[in-house]
C-alpha cells in the first residue's frame, strides 16, 4: 500500500479561526464576526486563496484583493498571508504515525494544496520530510485539490496505481475526489482517529 498524506490539517497544525484571533483580536468578537472574517478572507480556500494554492497569483497582489473584499489594512492583510507559513507547525501524533509507517516500509507521498512560499519554508524547517519519497505541492503544478487532474498527476509524477494508494486529508471534499479517482482514503479528524482507521485497515499493529 502507498500511503499519501495531506499536510495542512493532517501533518501540520491549522487552525484558521485561533490564528486570525491572535493577528487581528479587533475583528475576533464576537465568535460569529470571527467566522465570517475567516470566511471572507480564505473563502473556503477557492476565489483568490484557490489562486495563491494554484500559484497563479503572488502574496502582494493577493493582499491587495483580501483588503478589498474584508476592509482590512493591506498591511494586516500581509502580516496574515506572510504568518501562516510560521502557522504550519508539526503536529506531534502524525509525526509519530508517519515515522511508524516509515518504519513498517510503506511507501509515503504527499499531496498538498499549499502555496509556494509556504512549501519553501516547510522543506527549509522540517528534516522529517526527508521520510517522503515523493511529493505533489499544488503550487508546482499548478493544479488543485479537489480537481481530479491533481490526483492523476500525483499517480503519473510518483508511479504508482489508485487500487494499492491510501489518501489522508482533513478535507472530506478531497477524500471524496481521491475515491472518486479510485484511490483509497481516510477523512482525517486527529491523530488517534487516524490511527484507528489505519489499524482497521490492518496497516499497523494494534498499540499494546
Amino acid at each position: 500500500m502507498n500511503i499519501v498524506f495531506d499536510f495542512g490539517g493532517v501533518l501540520f497544525h491549522w487552525q484558521p479561526s485561533e490564528f486570525m484571533a491572535r493577528l487581528v483580536p479587533d475583528r475576533a468578537h464576537p465568535p460569529a464576526a470571527l467566522q465570517a472574517l475567516v470566511s471572507e478572507f480564505f473563502q473556503g480556500y477557492g476565489g483568490d486563496w484557490a489562486a495563491f494554492d494554484r500559484g497563479t497569483i503572488e502574496p502582494g497582489p493577493l493582499a491587495e484583493a483580501i483588503a478589498q473584499r474584508t476592509g482590512l489594512a493591506v498591511p494586516v492583510v500581509r502580516e496574515v498571508i506572510d504568518g501562516v507559513a510560521r502557522e504550519l507547525r508539526p503536529m506531534p501524533g502524525t509525526v509519530a504515525l508517519l515515522r511508524r509507517l516509515h518504519a513498517a516500509g510503506y511507501a509515503l507521498y504527499f499531496l498538498s494544496n499549499m502555496p509556494a512560499p509556504y512549501a519553501q519554508h516547510l522543506e527549509s524547517n522540517h528534516d522529517f520530510l526527508g521520510l517522503f519519497r515523493d511529493g505533489v505541492y499544488s503550487s508546482r503544478v499548478q493544479l488543485i485539490k479537489p480537481e481530479p487532474e491533481i490526483f492523476a498527476h500525483a499517480l503519473k509524477a510518483f508511479g504508482i496505481e489508485a487500487e494499492h494508494t491510501l489518501f489522508i486529508d482533513d478535507m472530506a471534499y478531497n477524500a471524496d475526489a481521491a475515491r472518486a479517482a479510485g484511490w483509497q482514503a481516510v477523512h482525517f479528524q486527529d491523530p488517534a482517529q487516524c490511527e484507528r482507521e489505519l489499524v482497521g485497515r490492518g496497516l499497523l499493529p494494534a498499540a499494546a
